[in-house]
C-alpha cells in the first residue's frame, strides 16, 4: 500500500511540474508573439512614414549604430538583471528592443515585396513552430549543442562581417545557408533550455513572469533570424 500511495504521489508531483512548464511556455510565446507583433507593425508603419525613414536613415549611419548599441544594451541589462527586475520592467525592455528592431527592419518593406515578406513569415513560423515542439517533447538531451552552436553563430556573425569588405555572392549564400542551420537548432535548443527553467524556479509568480520575458527574448531572437535569413531565398525584391 504505502509503495502504491508513493508511486501515486510521484505521478501527481510529475503532472503538476508539466502544468507549470506549461503554463510557463505559454507566458514565454505569448510575450515573444507580442513582441514579432510589435516589431513587423513598426517595420511597416516606419516603411510608410516618408519623415520617419528620412529621420532614420537620411542622415548616414549615425541612427542605425545607436539603434544596434540600444538594443545590445537592453539584451545585456535583461540578461544578467532578470531575477532582479519586475515583470513590468523586463516586459518594457523586451517591448523596447521590439520595437527599435522595427525601425531597424524597415528597409525590408523598400526592398522586398508585400506578398514574399508574409510567404517568408509563414513559412518560418512552420519551420520555427516545428523545432520548438520538438525542443519540448524530445528526451534527449541537446545541452551538448550548446558549444557548438555558439561556435556556428560567432562564425556567420565574423563571416558576415568579413563579408562587408570582400562582397562575395559565395560566401553571402553559404553564410545563410549555415545561418539558417544554426538557428533552426537553436529554437530546439532554446526550448529546452526553456523548459528547464521552468523546472527549476521557484513558487515566485513575479520572478517567473520575469523569467518568461527573458525566454521569450530568446525565442524571439532566434524566430527573427530565422526569417532574415530564409528572406535572402524566398524574398522577392520590387
Amino acid at each position: 500500500m504505502n509503495n502504491f500511495n508513493y508511486s501515486n504521489t510521484e505521478t501527481i508531483q510529475d503532472i503538476r511540474a508539466n502544468e507549470i512548464a506549461r503554463s510557463f511556455l505559454g507566458q514565454v510565446y505569448l510575450c515573444m508573439s507580442f513582441g514579432l507583433a510589435v516589431t513587423g507593425g513598426l517595420a511597416w508603419y516606419t516603411a510608410n512614414s516618408a519623415g520617419l525613414l528620412r529621420m532614420l536613415f537620411g542622415g548616414g549611419m549615425a541612427p542605425f549604430i545607436i539603434i544596434v548599441i540600444a538594443q545590445i544594451g537592453i539584451v545585456i541589462y535583461l540578461s544578467s538583471r532578470i531575477t532582479t527586475l519586475s515583470p513590468t520592467t523586463a516586459s518594457s525592455f523586451f517591448v523596447l528592443y521590439a520595437a527599435l528592431n522595427g525601425l531597424i527592419f524597415a528597409p525590408l518593406f523598400l526592398v522586398y515585396t508585400s506578398e514574399s515578406i508574409a510567404s517568408t513569415f509563414f513559412v518560418t513560423a512552420g519551420t520555427f513552430g516545428a523545432m520548438s515542439l520538438y525542443g519540448y517533447t524530445t528526451k534527449r538531451d541537446l545541452s551538448g549543442l550548446g558549444s557548438l552552436l555558439l561556435m556556428g553563430l560567432i562564425g556567420v556573425i565574423l563571416a558576415t562581417l568579413v563579408n562587408i569588405w570582400l562582397r562575395s555572392q559565395a560566401m553571402m549564400w553559404a553564410v545563410t545557408y549555415i545561418a539558417i542551420i544554426v538557428f533552426v537548432l537553436l529554437t530546439a535548443y532554446d526550448t529546452q533550455r526553456i523548459k528547464q527553467m521552468a523546472y527549476e524556479l521557484d513558487q515566485n509568480d513575479d520572478l517567473r513572469a520575469s523569467v518568461a520575458v527573458l525566454g521569450a527574448l530568446r525565442l524571439y531572437l532566434d524566430f527573427v533570424n530565422l526569417f532574415i535569413y530564409l528572406l535572402r531565398i524566398f524574398g522577392r525584391q520590387k
